[in-house]
Protein backbone atom coordinates (compact mmCIF):
# COMPACT_ATOMS: atom_id res chain seq x y z
CA UNK A 1 0.00 0.00 0.00
CA UNK A 2 1.43 3.25 -1.06
CA UNK A 3 2.14 5.67 1.68
CA UNK A 4 0.14 8.80 1.90
CA UNK A 5 0.99 12.58 0.73
CA UNK A 6 2.19 14.79 3.58
CA UNK A 7 0.00 17.60 3.82
CA UNK A 8 0.75 21.21 5.21
CA UNK A 9 -0.60 24.48 4.60
CA UNK A 10 -2.51 23.42 1.95
CA UNK A 11 0.12 21.53 -0.30
CA UNK A 12 0.37 17.96 -0.54
CA UNK A 13 4.16 16.59 -1.01
CA UNK A 14 4.03 13.11 -2.67
CA UNK A 15 5.76 9.97 -1.12
CA UNK A 16 9.68 9.90 -2.40
CA UNK A 17 9.50 13.77 -3.14
CA UNK A 18 10.45 17.08 -1.37
CA UNK A 19 9.35 20.28 -1.56
CA UNK A 20 9.35 24.05 -0.08
CA UNK A 21 6.29 25.96 0.99
CA UNK A 22 6.12 29.34 1.98
CA UNK A 23 3.94 29.33 4.54
CA UNK A 24 1.48 32.69 5.38
CA UNK A 25 2.54 33.85 8.76
CA UNK A 26 1.55 37.62 8.67
CA UNK A 27 1.35 40.93 6.71
CA UNK A 28 3.48 43.59 6.95
CA UNK A 29 3.02 47.52 7.37
CA UNK A 30 2.60 47.84 3.91
CA UNK A 31 -0.09 45.14 3.22
CA UNK A 32 2.71 42.99 1.70
CA UNK A 33 2.79 39.00 2.77
CA UNK A 34 5.36 37.77 5.06
CA UNK A 35 5.99 33.84 4.65
CA UNK A 36 7.67 31.18 7.10
CA UNK A 37 9.58 29.10 4.73
CA UNK A 38 9.64 25.32 5.42
CA UNK A 39 11.24 22.26 3.42
CA UNK A 40 9.33 19.02 3.66
CA UNK A 41 11.24 15.62 2.82
CA UNK A 42 8.60 13.04 2.43
CA UNK A 43 10.18 9.31 2.41
CA UNK A 44 8.36 6.58 0.27
CA UNK A 45 8.45 4.26 3.31
CA UNK A 46 6.79 5.27 6.48
CA UNK A 47 8.86 6.40 10.03
CA UNK A 48 8.81 9.58 12.44
CA UNK A 49 7.90 12.74 11.23
CA UNK A 50 10.97 14.87 12.66
CA UNK A 51 10.01 18.70 12.58
CA UNK A 52 14.10 20.44 12.85
CA UNK A 53 13.09 23.92 13.36
CA UNK A 54 15.93 27.12 13.67
CA UNK A 55 15.00 31.08 14.49
CA UNK A 56 12.35 30.66 17.09
CA UNK A 57 14.47 33.89 18.41
CA UNK A 58 14.96 36.29 15.22
CA UNK A 59 18.95 36.81 16.14
CA UNK A 60 19.97 33.32 16.63
CA UNK A 61 21.09 32.50 13.30
CA UNK A 62 23.53 28.98 13.57
CA UNK A 63 20.09 27.10 13.90
CA UNK A 64 19.24 28.28 9.84
CA UNK A 65 22.62 26.82 8.83
CA UNK A 66 22.13 23.77 10.58
CA UNK A 67 18.79 22.79 8.73
CA UNK A 68 20.18 24.44 5.37
CA UNK A 69 22.62 21.67 5.86
CA UNK A 70 20.61 18.91 7.03
CA UNK A 71 18.64 19.92 4.01
CA UNK A 72 21.02 19.38 1.76
CA UNK A 73 22.92 16.58 3.30
CA UNK A 74 23.25 13.27 0.71
CA UNK A 75 22.51 10.62 3.74
CA UNK A 76 18.97 11.99 3.57
CA UNK A 77 18.30 9.37 0.00
CA UNK A 78 16.42 6.79 1.14
CA UNK A 79 14.77 8.76 4.04
CA UNK A 80 12.23 6.63 5.69
CA UNK A 81 9.48 8.65 7.42
CA UNK A 82 9.00 12.62 6.80
CA UNK A 83 11.32 15.66 7.38
CA UNK A 84 10.14 19.04 7.92
CA UNK A 85 12.36 21.81 7.78
CA UNK A 86 12.24 25.37 8.85
CA UNK A 87 15.29 27.53 9.23
CA UNK A 88 13.77 30.57 10.16
CA UNK A 89 10.55 30.34 12.46
CA UNK A 90 10.70 33.71 13.77
CA UNK A 91 10.91 35.49 10.03
CA UNK A 92 10.14 39.19 11.84
CA UNK A 93 13.00 39.50 14.26
CA UNK A 94 14.90 37.79 11.70
CA UNK A 95 14.61 40.71 9.30
CA UNK A 96 15.35 42.64 11.99
CA UNK A 97 18.17 41.28 13.56
CA UNK A 98 16.07 40.92 16.46
CA UNK A 99 15.45 38.17 19.35
CA UNK A 100 11.77 39.36 19.06
CA UNK A 101 9.05 39.72 17.35
CA UNK A 102 7.50 43.61 16.44
CA UNK A 103 5.81 43.79 19.39
CA UNK A 104 8.62 42.48 21.40
CA UNK A 105 7.01 39.73 22.77
CA UNK A 106 9.00 36.34 22.74
CA UNK A 107 7.99 34.16 20.42
CA UNK A 108 9.12 31.09 22.46
CA UNK A 109 6.57 32.38 25.50
CA UNK A 110 3.81 32.30 22.99
CA UNK A 111 2.50 28.45 23.05
CA UNK A 112 0.29 27.19 21.87
CA UNK A 113 -1.22 30.60 21.00
CA UNK A 114 -4.43 31.69 20.00
CA UNK A 115 -5.92 32.85 16.26
CA UNK A 116 -7.29 36.40 18.63
CA UNK A 117 -4.47 36.56 20.50
CA UNK A 118 -1.35 39.20 19.99
CA UNK A 119 0.98 38.85 17.13
CA UNK A 120 3.63 36.22 18.90
CA UNK A 121 0.16 34.23 19.64
CA UNK A 122 -1.47 34.05 16.27
CA UNK A 123 2.41 32.93 15.25
CA UNK A 124 2.45 30.53 17.59
CA UNK A 125 -1.14 28.96 16.82
CA UNK A 126 -0.26 28.88 13.30
CA UNK A 127 3.33 27.06 13.98
CA UNK A 128 1.11 24.56 16.36
CA UNK A 129 -1.30 23.98 13.75
CA UNK A 130 0.22 23.49 10.75
CA UNK A 131 3.43 21.85 11.67
CA UNK A 132 3.74 21.07 15.19
CA UNK A 133 0.98 19.25 16.19
CA UNK A 134 2.23 16.91 12.83
CA UNK A 135 5.75 15.98 14.18
CA UNK A 136 5.74 13.09 16.20
CA UNK A 137 9.82 14.19 17.24
CA UNK A 138 11.22 17.83 17.28
CA UNK A 139 14.44 19.17 17.46
CA UNK A 140 14.75 22.89 18.24
CA UNK A 141 17.84 25.02 17.48
CA UNK A 142 19.14 27.78 19.65
CA UNK A 143 22.32 29.45 20.46
CA UNK A 144 22.91 31.90 23.74
CA UNK A 145 21.38 35.25 23.25
CA UNK A 146 23.09 38.32 22.16
CA UNK A 147 26.67 38.95 23.14
CA UNK A 148 26.62 35.19 24.89
CA UNK A 149 27.76 32.22 24.29
CA UNK A 150 27.00 28.92 24.64
CA UNK A 151 29.06 25.25 24.53
CA UNK A 152 27.28 23.03 22.37
CA UNK A 153 24.67 21.00 24.88
CA UNK A 154 21.35 19.77 24.73
CA UNK A 155 18.60 20.34 27.10
CA UNK A 156 15.41 18.55 28.13
CA UNK A 157 13.41 17.08 30.25
CA UNK A 158 15.29 13.09 30.69
CA UNK A 159 13.03 10.45 32.26
CA UNK A 160 14.53 7.23 32.69
CA UNK A 161 13.76 5.33 29.41
CA UNK A 162 12.28 7.62 27.73
CA UNK A 163 12.43 8.74 23.61
CA UNK A 164 13.82 11.84 24.64
CA UNK A 165 16.68 10.51 27.20
CA UNK A 166 17.42 8.03 23.83
CA UNK A 167 17.15 11.09 21.52
CA UNK A 168 19.47 13.25 23.91
CA UNK A 169 22.13 9.95 24.58
CA UNK A 170 22.34 9.91 20.27
CA UNK A 171 23.15 13.54 19.61
CA UNK A 172 26.10 13.59 20.94
CA UNK A 173 26.67 16.75 22.24
CA UNK A 174 29.36 16.51 25.00
CA UNK A 175 26.74 18.30 28.00
CA UNK A 176 22.92 17.56 29.01
CA UNK A 177 21.09 19.88 31.08
CA UNK A 178 17.93 18.35 32.44
CA UNK A 179 16.14 21.97 31.86
CA UNK A 180 12.49 21.79 33.60
CA UNK A 181 10.01 22.92 31.07
CA UNK A 182 9.35 27.17 30.80
CA UNK A 183 5.62 28.10 30.37
CA UNK A 184 5.17 29.36 26.73
CA UNK A 185 7.73 27.34 25.01
CA UNK A 186 7.64 25.10 22.19
CA UNK A 187 9.40 22.46 24.53
CA UNK A 188 6.39 22.90 27.26
CA UNK A 189 3.33 22.64 24.50
CA UNK A 190 5.47 19.39 22.38
CA UNK A 191 5.80 17.51 25.97
CA UNK A 192 1.96 18.66 27.22
CA UNK A 193 1.12 16.58 23.50
CA UNK A 194 3.63 13.83 24.64
CA UNK A 195 6.24 15.04 21.39
CA UNK A 196 9.52 14.03 22.44
CA UNK A 197 11.72 17.27 22.18
CA UNK A 198 15.37 18.36 22.49
CA UNK A 199 16.91 21.94 22.32
CA UNK A 200 19.59 22.26 21.42
CA UNK A 201 22.28 24.86 22.12
CA UNK A 202 25.25 26.22 20.72
CA UNK A 203 26.95 29.75 19.81
CA UNK A 204 26.25 33.08 20.12
CA UNK A 205 23.40 35.28 18.57
CA UNK A 206 23.65 37.05 15.24
CA UNK A 207 27.51 35.04 14.71
CA UNK A 208 27.91 31.61 12.27
CA UNK A 209 30.22 29.59 14.67
CA UNK A 210 31.25 26.56 12.89
CA UNK A 211 32.34 24.97 15.78
CA UNK A 212 28.42 24.81 16.89
CA UNK A 213 27.22 24.54 13.41
CA UNK A 214 28.76 21.18 12.15
CA UNK A 215 28.26 18.89 15.43
CA UNK A 216 24.56 20.47 15.18
CA UNK A 217 24.50 18.66 11.94
CA UNK A 218 25.95 15.74 12.96
CA UNK A 219 23.55 15.44 16.01
CA UNK A 220 20.29 16.01 14.29
CA UNK A 221 21.47 12.66 11.85
CA UNK A 222 22.47 10.80 14.23
CA UNK A 223 19.02 10.86 16.25
CA UNK A 224 17.45 10.28 13.23
CA UNK A 225 19.46 7.19 12.93
CA UNK A 226 18.71 6.15 15.84
CA UNK A 227 15.05 6.39 14.97
CA UNK A 228 15.28 4.58 12.10
CA UNK A 229 14.75 7.44 9.47
CA UNK A 230 18.10 6.83 8.18
CA UNK A 231 20.49 3.74 7.11
CA UNK A 232 23.89 2.74 8.56
CA UNK A 233 23.82 3.39 12.07
CA UNK A 234 25.67 -0.30 12.67
CA UNK A 235 28.07 0.76 10.45
CA UNK A 236 29.01 4.39 12.50
CA UNK A 237 31.28 5.25 15.26
CA UNK A 238 28.70 5.51 18.61
CA UNK A 239 28.23 9.25 19.29
CA UNK A 240 31.02 10.52 21.79
CA UNK A 241 29.63 10.11 25.51
CA UNK A 242 27.93 13.04 26.93
CA UNK A 243 27.14 14.02 30.97
CA UNK A 244 24.08 14.78 32.61
CA UNK A 245 24.30 18.05 34.52
CA UNK A 246 22.88 18.19 37.60
CA UNK A 247 22.10 21.78 37.82
CA UNK A 248 23.45 24.92 36.33
CA UNK A 249 23.84 28.63 38.16
CA UNK A 250 25.48 31.64 36.89
CA UNK A 251 28.15 33.39 38.13
CA UNK A 252 27.61 37.98 38.48
CA UNK A 253 29.37 40.62 38.01
CA UNK A 254 29.96 42.05 41.60
CA UNK A 255 30.39 45.56 40.58
CA UNK A 256 29.79 47.60 37.33
CA UNK A 257 32.57 47.89 34.99
CA UNK A 258 34.81 46.02 32.43
CA UNK A 259 35.03 42.59 32.57
CA UNK A 260 38.59 40.88 32.51
CA UNK A 261 37.57 37.34 32.17
CA UNK A 262 40.06 34.42 33.16
CA UNK A 263 38.49 31.15 31.72
CA UNK A 264 37.31 30.31 28.53
CA UNK A 265 34.56 28.21 27.87
CA UNK A 266 34.17 24.36 28.65
CA UNK A 267 36.80 25.08 31.18
CA UNK A 268 36.50 22.80 34.34
CA UNK A 269 36.52 25.15 37.05
CA UNK A 270 36.33 24.74 41.50
CA UNK A 271 33.33 26.62 43.52
CA UNK A 272 35.78 29.79 44.38
CA UNK A 273 38.05 29.76 41.32
CA UNK A 274 38.81 33.26 39.83
CA UNK A 275 36.60 33.16 36.88
CA UNK A 276 37.80 36.97 36.12
CA UNK A 277 37.85 40.40 37.32
CA UNK A 278 35.58 43.46 36.92
CA UNK A 279 37.21 46.93 37.04
CA UNK A 280 36.62 50.43 36.60
CA UNK A 281 37.82 52.34 33.32
CA UNK A 282 40.70 53.39 36.01
CA UNK A 283 41.13 50.19 38.24
CA UNK A 284 40.04 52.26 40.97
CA UNK A 285 37.36 49.60 41.83
CA UNK A 286 38.03 46.50 41.21
CA UNK A 287 35.52 42.82 42.27
CA UNK A 288 36.38 39.10 41.38
CA UNK A 289 34.24 37.00 39.84
CA UNK A 290 34.36 33.75 41.33
CA UNK A 291 33.00 30.03 40.39
CA UNK A 292 29.68 29.38 42.41
CA UNK A 293 30.47 25.76 42.28
CA UNK A 294 32.48 22.88 40.70
CA UNK A 295 31.64 22.17 37.17
CA UNK A 296 31.80 23.08 33.48
CA UNK A 297 31.22 26.64 32.03
CA UNK A 298 28.88 26.09 29.41
CA UNK A 299 27.85 29.90 28.37
CA UNK A 300 29.75 33.01 29.07
CA UNK A 301 29.30 36.44 28.18
CA UNK A 302 31.03 37.72 25.31
CA UNK A 303 30.16 41.08 26.06
CA UNK A 304 33.62 42.78 28.32
CA UNK A 305 30.74 45.68 29.73
CA UNK A 306 28.94 44.52 32.81
CA UNK A 307 26.59 45.67 34.91
CA UNK A 308 26.50 44.83 38.53
CA UNK A 309 24.23 41.37 39.35
CA UNK A 310 25.01 41.11 35.01
CA UNK A 311 25.22 37.19 34.55
CA UNK A 312 28.49 36.23 33.32
CA UNK A 313 29.64 32.73 33.75
CA UNK A 314 27.23 30.33 33.54
CA UNK A 315 28.69 26.90 35.42
CA UNK A 316 26.99 23.50 35.03
CA UNK A 317 27.62 21.36 37.87
CA UNK A 318 27.81 17.63 37.39
CA UNK A 319 28.17 14.34 39.73
CA UNK A 320 31.07 13.21 37.88
CA UNK A 321 32.80 16.43 37.19
CA UNK A 322 36.01 14.03 35.94
CA UNK A 323 33.97 12.53 33.22
CA UNK A 324 32.06 15.48 32.20
CA UNK A 325 35.75 17.10 31.42
CA UNK A 326 36.60 14.18 29.40
CA UNK A 327 33.65 14.30 27.56
CA UNK A 328 34.24 18.14 26.81
CA UNK A 329 37.92 17.41 25.62
CA UNK A 330 36.60 14.65 23.76
CA UNK A 331 33.89 16.34 21.98
CA UNK A 332 36.72 19.54 20.97
CA UNK A 333 39.25 17.72 19.99
CA UNK A 334 36.87 15.90 17.09
CA UNK A 335 35.15 19.46 15.87
CA UNK A 336 35.38 18.80 12.04
CA UNK A 337 32.99 19.95 9.47
CA UNK A 338 30.84 16.86 8.56
CA UNK A 339 31.86 15.26 5.01
CA UNK A 340 29.08 16.21 3.37
CA UNK A 341 28.46 19.61 4.55
CA UNK A 342 27.61 22.37 2.20
CA UNK A 343 29.18 25.81 2.18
Amino acid sequence: MARAPFELAGVRVAPGTRQQIDVPAARLYTHAPLYIPVEVVHGRQPGPVMLVCGGIHGDEINGVEIVRRLLRSRQLKGLRGTLVGVPIVNVFGFVQHSRYLPDRRDLNRCFPGSESGSLGSRIAALLREQIVDQATHIIDLHTGALHRTNLPQIRARLRPGSETERMADAFGAPVILNAELRDGSLRHYAESRDIPVLTYEAGEALRFDEWAIAPGVRGVLRVMRRLGMLGGEKRRRPPPAAEVAGGSSWARAPIDGILRPRVRLGARVAAGELLGRVADPFGNAEGEVRATADGIVIGMSRLPLANEGEALFHIARFDAIEEAESAVETFQSSLEPPPDALY
